[in-house]
């Protein structure tokens, strides 16, 4: 599922005031604690690989809280594979405290103006901060009118991020000096959409916080004088951090540390959740868990669902092949379960970059250049080929076609760990047309299942194709459906300005013959 990329993954990292360092990080005096960020940054660098940056905080430089931050995945952005420039970037930004971000648009510009965590410079230490954010506003359209109907506001950037920015100055203007709990209380009732963030200001304050439905994943812990945060439990747990310390951050919570101490509060007591249930089937590492369900079971429990409908009668000449890497632990599972061999029929070339950046051929290039298919393994096969997902079509088209022609497999059966994405996401996927979309249009009224997959393998030049029903995901997450975000498979939107959008990208497919090829909300009134 190469097409399909999320927004961005956020990390933070404090140790607290006191000479007693950590047992996680012997080598990094309490002072230099932000040395740790490019590590944790690497852990969730599948989250976003457009640019990377992070912001430190230390009370005895003249810059006070400073930020680095580039285009590039983290070795280019931190130089980590030149040890000197690495140093030199590091003795710079040393810091008892620190935030970092890795970034994928799904809005903007590809520029290093993008790039985060955003610094706001103030002479006020409390009104001088930066801050990482994780998500997507599905109200960016309606906060930007008024932002600028406003006196002479101008906005440099077209892109949420700039928003909250100054959403969050607007709260710290005047002679107030309110808590950062009680900015965030201000800011949930404003924003509609999905975000977590990290707050870094210049009194050495540091905030983080989930939205109120808790749509994108955020998880911490503390152990001694270490605070850490990330969008994935892999970060803290590569840091050393005991699993049993290692928590979710609740939806509508934040963690505040102001004057040496660590505070964890609601602040908004929405009592819906709806967590994005595709951080579970592919965005996360394999190796997270993240609300107290892992990824791999997850995954397991998918393949699982899988071998359950499947009607393809397997023999000897049957092997299941994985989409590498994502749908591997799915794939093996219904291996598994069949009693047939699950085969890596399929290599891929980790260095080939990721076909999602490209457009129209320049994608399908990368597509075929990023996979190798093994004729040792697939030669005169019968091959049930698994994949996380199919969003746009373009990889898939582009497998089958070598499956057959350089694995010379006898049959290709496509089976899909997801139900049909049928609607676009506002909240952080970049999927925001529904004429991007590959399933929508086979769907007809009236039509079985079976007519649609029929449709859509002949489409794909498969022999068959199947999807999991949309009850498979519940059971596979291990949470009730009214717990999760499924819009993209549903059409049901967690926040009513997410239905709006929906209601717009509907209107937009209908009225154009080719598809809506803007993104809803850059286009949305």
């Amino acid at each position: 599922m190469s097409e399909l990329n999320h927004e961005c993954g956020v990390a933070a990292i404090y140790h607290m005031p006191g000479d007693e360092v950590s047992p996680l990080c012997p080598s990094q005096g309490p002072d230099e604690i932000s040395r740790l960020m490019p590590r944790m940054l690497l852990d969730i660098q599948n989250r976003g690989q457009l640019s990377a940056g992070m912001t430190s905080y230390n009370p005895d430089r003249q810059q006070l809280i400073d930020t680095h931050r580039k285009l590039g995945t983290v070795n280019q952005a931190f130089r980590l594979n030149h040890r000197g420039k690495s140093e030199s970037l590091m003795k710079r930004y040393a810091g008892q405290a620190a935030i970092g971000h890795v970034r994928y648009a799904t809005c903007g510009a590809d520029d290093c103006s993008y790039a985060q965590p955003f610094e706001r410079h103030h002479l006020q230490k409390h009104k001088w901060f930066s801050f990482a954010f994780n998500g997507q506003l599905a109200n960016y359209v309606q906060l930007r009118d008024k932002l600028l109907n406003e006196d002479d506001h101008h906005l440099a950037r077209a892109t949420d991020t700039e928003i909250i920015m100054h959403e969050i100055s607007r709260e710290l203007s005047g002679d107030r000096r309110m808590p950062l709990i009680d900015v965030m209380r201000h800011l949930a009732t404003r924003f509609d959409g999905a975000y977590t963030l990290a707050l870094l200001n210049a009194q050495g304050e540091m905030l983080v916080a989930r939205d109120p439905l808790g749509i994108k994943p955020m998880c911490y812990a503390i152990e001694g004088p270490l605070f850490a945060a990330a969008s994935e439990s892999v970060a803290l747990v590569n840091l050393g951090f005991s699993a049993e310390s290692i928590r979710s951050l609740e939806a509508g919570e934040a963690i505040t540390i102001a004057d040496g101490k660590i505070s964890i509060e609601r602040f908004s007591d929405n009592p819906r959740r709806a967590h994005c249930f595709f951080e579970w089937i592919y965005f996360a590492n394999v190796a997270s868990t993240l609300d107290e369900r892992s990824v791999y079971l997850s995954r397991k429990t998918l393949g699982e669902e899988l071998a359950k409908l499947e009607d393809t009668p397997p023999d000897d000449n049957t092997v299941v092949v994985p989409v590498p890497d994502t749908s591997k632990a799915a794939a093996d599972s219904m291996a598994y379960q069949l009693g047939v061999p699950s085969v890596e029929g399929l290599i891929r070339n980790r260095y080939s970059g990721r076909t999602f950046i490209e457009g129209g051929a320049g994608r399908e290039a990368k597509a075929a250049a990023k996979y190798t298919p093994l004729p040792e393994v697939l030669e005169g096969r019968r091959v049930l080929l698994v994949e996380d997902s199919i969003v746009r079509s373009t990889t898939m088209r582009v497998l089958i076609k070598k499956i057959r022609e350089v694995g010379r497999a006898k049959e290709i059966h496509v089976r899909v760990a997801c139900p049909p994405i049928m609607a676009p996401c506002f909240y952080g996927i970049d999927m925001s047309t529904i004429g991007e979309l590959f399933a929508p249009k086979f769907a007809v009224e009236g039509q079985s299942d079976e007519q649609l997959f029929e449709a859509m393998a002949a489409d794909l030049g498969a022999d068959s194709l199947r999807y999991l029903p949309v009850d498979s995901i519940a059971r596979a997450i291990d949470k009730p459906t009214e717990k999760l975000c499924q819009a993209c498979i549903t059409g049901e939107y967690p926040t009513p300005c997410g239905q709006q959008l929906y209601d717009i990208a509907l209107n937009n497919y209908e009225s154009r013959s080719e598809g809506d090829a803007e993104r809803t909300y850059e286009t949305a009134k």
